[in-house]
């Protein structure tokens, strides 16, 4: 599987788990929703300042966004 498609799914898992919309996350990260849609999905490379980005907005380390 694509590597883009496992952090898509491991952030949404994650988010889901701690209750929270991809609004809130998206607010807590600084990125647009439809960005985040984007990633959650699989259709968005998520760069490296955004992945940190939104690790902190889940209170997760980045590489729990990047493990298959």
């Amino acid at each position: 599987m694509e590597l883009r498609r496992v952090v898509g799914r491991n952030i949404r898992r994650l988010r889901e788990a701690r209750g929270l919309s991809q609004e809130d996350l998206a607010h807590l990260a600084g990125v647009h929703v439809t960005y985040l849609s984007g990633v959650e999905n699989g259709h968005r490379n998520v760069t490296v300042n955004v992945l940190e980005r939104l690790a902190a907005g889940l209170g997760v380390d980045e590489t729990d966004l990047v493990a298959r």
